[in-house]
């Protein structure tokens, strides 16, 4: 464990890296706009780490070689994370041009009917979501051609938005190949798969609720036509070999996380199985991926590891299609993993020196109780995501500034990765100048403002994490030997 100084810096000191922070994000948001997270939160990062160092070697009298340890730590505390990350990239694209990831998206869009328009777009965009572990990609694909169909059929802007968003942030939140997932739970030293099953407790009670204000709102009016969506479900079915063997995949993947197997052999096992399907389903696809003039071994040798690693691009003449199965592979995961180093610089610098310790040290004198401690977390992430304007950042630091205190009070991990999820990653696309919600704004042609007061699932899911401290359900004080075992026996 790294060293601490005696004295912990003054609070005022302490909150300065953050403002510096907040500033520079400021500005680099509204310079760069959503490509913020291809380098410029990054240097941000790093240059506030620089910032910080400074003034615990200056005025708080820390030793470099204390800081550099901290950040080594921090690094190694998320090193499984970043394989994982790099698995998703893998899984992601050999689910998609395998046929799995569609073969889903095609029989969920079954389900669609003109009275219940609100409440299966909802579901749609949550099947895609937990499928593809992406909530922009879902908007930015299945969502645009929903919005369509909606404003077709007479719904309003506001409604198939929030309709829209509502379906998408739940997939993400729960989706073990959402990079926010990964990011909570690993910040927070929770398993991964112990962190996705204790969300459902507040996740599945939110998402009812709000399926539930979908359905009798989708009575309101009549609906009539569904051909956008026809459309689209003809393309896929054009482009990939839809089979519902394809789902056993899915089905095998399901019973690994069931039994609790480690989530780098699940993922591992799910990317390989899945290339195998993409050999005998989608040759045709392989050879495309490929470049390569003729079909043979070495196209579908080399397509197939291009799924794995690289991006790829399927031509399925529509546009929207074209953009739900294009894929990023584990290349596109180097951003996040890029970001999630330089942060842990940022919290090890601050760790180290004291500063991050001085700043929840305030935050407990509020925390008395388990619902202030809750409630406390979740104000502090909503803060950070409006402050920040960025989910990802949000995480890390409200993860690193409550771990200590939620530990100290003897409560798991899971607590706190479940509550950091419940308010930072549903409530950024609400915030106009967060990367999320300018995003959407901008993919959806909708004000942020216009669709916040129908993203339901976003706005109880807060609430929720909350209701469920407050009944105590599940929620268990251990001290820190009994924390490992309760995980596993839950």
């Amino acid at each position: 464990m790294e060293n601490r100084p005696q004295r912990l810096p003054a609070p005022l000191l302490s909150i300065v890296p953050i403002i510096v922070l907040i500033v520079l994000l400021f500005f680099t948001i509204r310079t760069f706009g959503s490509d913020a997270l291809n380098g410029g939160s990054q240097i941000v990062l790093l240059t506030t780490t620089a910032i910080c160092s400074l003034l615990a070697i200056v005025v708080c009298k820390t030793k470099w070689k204390d800081i550099e340890q901290a950040i080594c730590n921090n690094i190694l505390g998320v090193s499984v994370a970043l394989i994982i990350l790099l698995l998703i990239g893998a899984l992601s694209g050999s689910w998609m041009i395998s046929g799995v990831v569609p073969t889903l998206i095609y029989y969920g869009m079954q389900i669609l009917h003109p009275s219940f328009f609100l409440a299966s777009c909802c579901i749609i965009c949550s099947i895609v979501s937990v499928m593809t572990g992406s909530s922009w990609t879902t908007i930015a694909t299945i969502g645009i051609a929903l919005m369509g169909i909606g404003e077709a059929q007479g719904f309003s802007t506001g409604w198939i938005a929030g309709a829209i968003i509502s379906g998408a942030y739940f997939g993400d939140k729960i989706s073990p190949l959402s990079d926010t997932t990964v990011l909570a739970s690993s910040v927070t030293h929770t398993p991964l798969f112990t962190h996705i099953r204790y969300m459902m407790f507040t996740t599945v009670p939110s998402m009812l609720i709000t399926l539930t204000i979908f359905t009798i709102a989708g009575f309101t009016q009549d609906n009539a036509g569904n051909e956008q969506i026809a459309a689209f479900s003809e393309s896929l079915k054009s482009t990939f070999n839809i089979s519902l063997w394809l789902l056993i995949v899915p089905v095998i993947t399901g019973i690994l996380i069931a039994r609790k197997v480690p989530s780098l052999i699940t993922l591992f096992v799910s990317s390989a199985l899945a290339g195998v399907f993409a050999l005998f389903f989608q040759p045709h696809l392989l050879q495309e991926i490929s470049g390569l003039p003729a079909e043979g071994v070495q196209a579908s040798f080399k397509g197939l590891f291009m799924t794995f690693y690289g991006s790829t691009q399927i031509e399925t003449h529509n546009e929207a299609l074209n953009n739900l199965v294009a894929t990023r592979g584990m290349a596109g995961m180097m951003n996040t993993i890029w970001l999630i180093i330089c942060a842990m610089c940022f919290g090890g610098a601050m760790t180290a020196s004291g500063m991050l310790e001085s700043i929840t040290s305030v935050f407990l004198r509020f925390m008395k109780r388990r619902v202030g401690m809750v409630a406390s977390t979740v104000m502090s992430g909503l803060f950070l995501n409006i402050c920040t304007a960025d989910q990802y950042i949000s995480i890390i630091l409200t993860g690193n500034m409550f771990k200590d205190i939620y530990k100290r009070k003897g409560y798991e991990s899971r607590l706190l990765s479940r509550t950091t999820e419940d308010s930072v990653t549903v409530t950024s696309v609400l915030i106009p100048w967060n990367t999320c919600g300018m995003t959407q704004a901008t993919i959806l042609g909708v004000a942020t403002l216009t669709y916040l007061p129908y993203c339901f699932f976003n706005l109880i899911s807060p609430l929720m994490s909350i209701t469920v401290a407050a009944i105590g359900f599940k929620i268990k004080q251990v001290r820190d030997h009994e924390e490992d075992k309760n995980h596993t026996a839950d």
